[in-house]
């Protein structure tokens, strides 16, 4: 799924490698994004490519392998880590499930693993989360308390899809420019445009109030039972201690949730207990902590097993169980660590 005439620069501005050294190349890599393992899965070299096109508030890489690979480096840093094929395709996996399409963003503290066909060449954009919280803080005018989540495909079949491509596309143009170098001002306002128009373009739960079809703040008393389930989340709460926290009526309470977040508080605490408990099985999954789905579920206070495998499997996809078997499954091939360069035919390290 290649970005037909997308513009993906040829020359040699900027370039970091060029080569079949797959341990200096993966290195680069790793200093650059983060620490990862690299896997070949061809018989054949690999004949790298790995250009800066872009370092400021935000930055821009072309990367390609040349070879078959498996990439993966856990869970993501402070970072949102957008890939744009400008050629070939591939397999990206956020938190254990499979996206629909390589045209992707991945969030901050996901699980990331990635497969690039030999003919893959990326266009990746790193969004540094400071730098994405302080748009969101000139539009809602507030900080965000937690790292804001996109969904994670980005759908080309979208208009505003389309456009914010479009403007990734002037913005790598723009920054290979000699014009680049001597306007840092007009740089900087292209940076913005593109965490902006991300903001505008790509799903997340705010994208009401960022786009202004709803309130630019949340008001005190929601704020204020919002901090309160992140906080007591693992304790026996009622929608009543969430008012009594707020400061509100429950009916308020209610009012203001169904206005401002399109749910009520208890679906909001559900969903809060459900990214904790999912939190929770990924760590089981690949080893990090003991225990079972019944465990689990228990903790975060879902005491009817079947309701909490239906609500889970609505949100993420697939069952509790399927997320301890998929963990397991890669645990049998990988063990955690720091960066490693791993070829065909040879065992993973203990």
């Amino acid at each position: 799924m290649g970005e037909a005439g997308s513009g993906g620069v040829s020359g040699g501005r900027g370039l970091l490698f060029e080569g079949r050294d797959v341990e200096e190349l993966h290195a680069l890599v790793s200093a650059r994004f983060a620490p990862h393992r690299l896997t070949v899965l061809d018989d054949r070299p690999v004949d790298g490519r790995f250009r800066c096109v872009h370092e400021g508030a935000v930055a821009l890489y072309e990367l390609g392998y040349g070879a078959e690979v498996d990439v993966t480096p856990g869970e993501l840093p402070e970072f949102y880590n957008v890939h744009v094929p400008l050629a070939g395709d591939g397999a990206v996996t956020a938190d254990g499930v499979t996206l629909s399409s390589a045209l992707s963003i991945v969030n901050p503290g996901q699980r990331l693993s990635m497969r690039w066909s030999g003919e893959t060449l990326n266009r990746v954009l790193i969004i540094p989360r400071p730098t994405l919280d302080r748009a969101l803080s000139v539009r809602l005018g507030e900080l965000p308390s937690a790292p804001l989540f996109f969904a994670p495909v980005l759908d080309r079949r979208a208009g505003p899809v389309r456009a914010w491509l479009r403007v990734v596309r002037a913005f790598a143009e723009f920054a290979d420019s000699e014009l680049a170098v001597r306007s840092p001002l007009g740089m900087g306002h292209f940076e913005q445009l593109v965490v902006n128009g991300l903001l505008d373009a790509q799903p997340h739960r705010l994208s009401d109030a960022v786009a202004g079809r709803g309130p630019a703040v949340l008001p005190g008393a929601v704020r204020r039972a919002v901090e309160f389930c992140a906080e007591h989340a693992h304790e026996p709460i009622s929608v009543a201690d969430m008012a009594l926290a707020a400061r509100v009526s429950v009916r308020s309470l209610r009012e203001g949730f169904r206005t401002h977040l399109a749910t009520t508080p208890l679906a909001y605490l559900r969903r809060v207990r459900l990214d904790l408990a999912r939190r929770d099985l990924l760590a089981i999954a690949e080893g990090h902590a003991l225990g079972t789905v019944t465990d689990v579920a228990l903790r975060w206070g879902f005491v009817h097993l079947g309701r909490f495998t239906g609500h889970y499997r609505q949100s993420y996809g697939e069952t509790p169980s399927q997320t301890l078997r998929g963990g397991r499954r890669r645990m049998g091939s990988a063990a955690a660590g720091g960066p490693e360069t791993i070829h065909k035919g040879a065992p993973f390290p203990p």
